[in-house]
């Protein structure tokens, strides 16, 4: 019989074709939205994790996420430096900067201002050039997706295509030259700037002239005691904040989830493919089995049980969301494929998200499978002999 059922479903292509395309459009809604949104989310707080050395992060305590700067005096650090439990403590520089390419177009980018002595806060992943080059006089790291995006040096003739930039070429930062001494792989940003590695003195230099210029203290914890303590004591002893590495990332996704729109946004999206991919679901595999009765109502004459039909009708239903399902999940890979070389967000795809959309693919297709089951058992079998 579940041979049979396999016919009936293959024989009308219209409709097997139809229902899997219902499917496939409310798989591709509920996997790319949530799993956009929690791309976003991770890059909200993506430096953060880059910066992966220190375990505690010390700010004014008015900053409220890794992008909102406020800057501290120089002398912070050393009170910092002085608090038990402190291994070491070293000065980061965060802030935007306008770049200058050759065309005289300016380009917004993250200045990072790194310790000189440790250079600690720079990127893990060199693809050319080395961290180390940074002591070079008037030199910079720039990060792979801005030198082959935003950074690039234009085309010098219009249909061209532009060149990325490479080491040993040249910017300008606040009418200042840079050289490129290395090019770096990093995280992409919610802001989706490029990312301009300097030492903290140079940095201050680049930046405008403030009197406060020191945004983060990157603190390493001694193992002897927990780090959350040790960041209690530096905010009791200096009165700013010090938050734990994985404490930043949650304040500031917290501060994304509660001061943005974009979770009712993107849930909105995800509730209209559900209740979209079960009306057209439904709705076509009520008309298939409608078109069908006639074959289960012989089959109910000829003494089929009602379990037997049962397992017919949902045999046909797991099968087209399984199909339709696995069509839209391999979809939305292929297209996380192609944006993962973008500069902005892609699609962050987790075990976790391709199982709760799975389920929820499930849900509707069984949901689908009850009502034509409910109207299979519901029919008389002598139907079959009227007319």
């Amino acid at each position: 019989m579940n041979r049979i059922a396999l016919k009936m479903l293959f024989g009308d292509r219209g409709k097997y074709l139809g229902i899997i395309t219902g499917i496939t459009l409310a798989s591709i809604l509920m996997i790319q939205q949530p799993g956009m949104l929690v791309s976003i989310f991770t890059m909200t707080y993506s430096f953060i994790t880059d910066v992966s050395l220190p375990n505690i992060w010390v700010m004014d305590a008015k900053v409220q996420q890794i992008d909102d700067s406020k800057p501290l005096l120089d002398t912070q650090l050393y009170r910092v430096r002085g608090v038990r439990g402190v291994e070491w403590a070293v000065p980061l520089y965060k802030g935007s900067q306008k770049v200058r390419l050759s065309n005289g177009e300016t380009v917004m980018s993250n200045l990072l201002g790194l310790d000189d002595a440790t250079l600690i806060g720079g990127p893990a992943v060199m693809i050319k050039g080395k961290l180390s080059d940074l002591r070079i006089p008037d030199s910079v790291i720039v990060d792979e997706a801005g030198a082959n995006g935003r950074l690039a040096k234009p085309a010098a003739a219009p249909g061209e295509h532009a060149t990325p930039l490479k080491v040993g070429d040249v910017l300008e930062l606040n009418e200042k030259r840079a050289l490129v001494v290395g090019i770096a792989r990093a995280q992409k940003t919610f802001q989706s700037q490029p990312i301009i590695y300097t030492t903290y003195t140079r940095a201050k230099v680049y930046a405008n002239s403030e009197r406060k210029m020191l945004t983060y203290i990157l603190v390493k914890a001694k193992d002897n005691e927990p780090r959350e303590t040790i960041a209690r004591r530096i905010t009791q002893n200096t009165r700013l904040a010090a938050w734990t590495a994985e404490e930043f990332k949650k304040k500031s996704l917290n501060y994304m989830i509660y001061n943005t729109s974009i979770i009712i946004n993107f849930g909105f999206v995800v509730l209209v493919g559900f209740v979209i991919g079960a009306a057209v679901t439904g709705q076509m595999f009520y008309n298939f089995t409608l078109d069908n009765l006639r074959y289960f109502a012989v089959f109910k004459a000829m003494g089929t049980t009602d379990q037997t039909l049962r397992r017919m009708i949902l045999l046909q239903a797991l099968l087209v969301g399984f199909v339709g399902y696995g069509i839209g999940a391999g979809a939305i890979a292929l297209f996380a494929m192609i944006m993962g070389n973008s500069n902005g967000p892609s699609v962050n795809l987790s075990w976790q998200l391709l199982l709760t959309s799975g389920c929820a693919i499930l849900l509707i297709v069984l949901m689908s499978a009850l009502v034509c089951i409910r109207k299979v058992l519901k029919l008389e079998a002598a139907v079959v002999f009227k007319g």
